[in-house]
């Protein structure tokens, strides 16, 4: 027989078992989500709790009468008017007249000559063109005075040549700018290129096209990526983050190790649109410290407690880092308790970001003055949420975790109420450095920290260029023809000229020229 000191030990020992396995359970039900389910986190704000777990329910009507076999078989998807003309407008269009054939042009019946009296539209198709390769041949003309000649004085005068991109190489600025545009943009790694260079009938290889990268980001680009860094550092209000990424051949670190690429950006409401990144070999809170030196106002991040090293900052945490706990709480089984839980918690979350939708137009001053009215009242509602339940949940689970990270970070959750030009996401942040995380799943790492270096110069003038609506490859192009001749050493102010918003490179370089 056991005693009752035993008893209570066993039954402590049970309760703790089984609460370790409701953990574990959750924890494989999160990762074969994580690995099989979807990737959105997207939806919708609702009364009911059921509809948070239940995508058709969500999206139907239940008052909807159920089709017919009819119904299905006479279904044509509904097509818009003009839409075609809409997609193809800004595109060269070449018209194809299909005739008869000279000797096919005669009645059958009675053997007159036919004559033409009209034509009608069938169809439109687009046509690929593939790539072409020239080899340009530069030669310069010298001209020379004869009179002067014939007195003796000779005189000779040779015209100017545009500068290369890269000194004592083949690349021209449309080179550089493709192979730029083919790895940042479409995430298509060198190897990869080298095998279609070699399908075009040129021998390319990697390692040249790499060394054309370096150089060219750090002679042309560079200047500018540190003029636009000035730029950020004066503005009120911006937005940070960071993502590991692997650096081969850093000094005194092992290949394995995780260096990290860092991005900061201007709020939405900027004249001057700006997406840095910054290449570091550690994710120490002494990198956002040393880079935005300077900088006094509004940062939006998550919760990473290595911005708390930059100071004279205010702190804005993200709610959809926060929202995405909840999301990751919700249990498979909907007939769990638990389940009311996270559901909850999302409620809330989607119901401040719809009411953000609706101040989007409004002026700064208007938008907080509205956010104090509509959804002040719902965070306190949250928070005395967070407090009355969170003593139900267990600290290691999901929902516990979520508890626990909306309280320790309360008053960054809160910040973003001072100002009216502060945001309750740090969305721009992970938009602009979505581009890099893939590519990264197709390079996978950085052959040196020189190239991690290149990469983030490259990326900040790309993702910058997007954020002012220009055509990557064409401002791309148009730097490495004009900047090589440009004596910005001696003049920086000249580099003013080529920043995005600049009117003459907007007009030059937008997405629809």
């Amino acid at each position: 027989m056991y005693t009752e000191k035993q008893i209570t030990k066993l039954e402590k020992r049970i309760e703790q078992l089984e609460h370790e396995n409701k953990t574990l359970h959750e924890t494989v039900e999160f990762l074969t989500r994580k690995l099989f389910g979807r990737s959105s986190e997207k939806t919708s704000v609702v009364t009911g709790q059921m509809s948070l777990f239940n995508e058709v329910e969500l999206e139907s009507n239940p008052s909807a009468p159920e089709p017919n076999l009819q119904d299905v078989s006479n279904y044509r998807r509904k097509k818009f008017k003009g839409q075609r003309a809409e997609l193809l407008k800004d595109l060269p269009h070449d018209t194809m007249l299909c005739a008869l054939a000279e000797d096919e042009r005669f009645c059958e019946k009675c053997g007159t000559e036919l004559v033409s009296i009209g034509k009608e539209f069938i169809r439109t198709e687009i046509e690929f063109i593939p790539a072409k390769i020239r080899v340009i041949d530069y030669y310069r003309e010298s001209y020379e005075c004869r009179k002067c000649r014939k007195a003796g004085l000779p005189y000779i005068e040779k015209s100017p040549m545009p500068y290369p991109v890269v000194q004592h190489s083949m690349a021209s600025p449309s080179t550089v700018a493709h192979i730029m545009y083919q790895k940042f943009v479409n995430a298509l790694p060198l190897y990869r290129q080298e095998k279609e260079w070699e399908s075009l009938g040129v021998k390319l290889s990697r390692a040249t096209m790499a060394n054309w990268i370096m150089v060219a980001s750090e002679n042309w680009l560079k200047p500018l990526t540190n003029l636009m860094h000035q730029k950020l550092i004066e503005e009120n209000y911006l937005h940070a983050d960071e993502t590991p990424v692997q650096v081969l051949m850093e000094p005194g670190r092992k290949n394995s190790s995780d260096s990290y690429m860092w991005v900061y950006s201007t709020y939405a409401g900027s004249k001057k649109p700006i997406r840095l990144f910054d290449y570091q070999p550690s994710r120490s809170g002494d990198c956002p410290q040393k880079f935005l030196k300077g900088f006094k106002g509004f940062l939006h991040t998550d919760a990473y407690s290595g911005y708390n090293k930059v100071p004279g900052i205010t702190r804005c945490f993200c709610w959809a880092h926060l929202r995405r706990y909840f999301v990751e709480a919700i249990p498979k089984d909907i007939s769990s308790p638990e389940a009311t839980l996270p559901a909850k918690g999302l409620e809330f979350c989607n119901k401040l970001f719809e009411i953000e939708k609706l101040l989007t137009n409004l002026s700064p001053e208007e938008r907080k003055s509205k956010r104090l009215e509509t959804e002040k009242p719902i965070l306190d509602a949250f928070w005395s949420w967070v407090d009355s339940v969170r003593s139900n949940c267990l600290p290691k689970s999901k929902i516990g975790k979520a508890m626990e990270y909306a309280l320790n970070h309360k008053d960054g959750f809160m910040n973003y109420l001072l100002d009216g030009n502060c945001v309750i996401s740090n969305n721009i942040s992970e938009n602009s450095i979505r581009p890099f995380t893939i590519g990264r799943k197709n390079w996978l790492f950085n052959g040196s920290p020189k190239g991690a270096s290149a990469s983030a110069t490259v990326y900040s003038i790309i993702e910058t260029s997007k954020a002012n609506g220009l055509n990557p490859y064409i401002y791309l192009q148009f730097l490495f023809k004009q900047l090589p001749g440009v004596q910005f050493e001696a003049n920086p102010e000249f580099l003013e000229e080529f920043l995005p918003w600049d009117s003459w490179v907007q007009d030059s370089c937008k997405k629809n020229n």
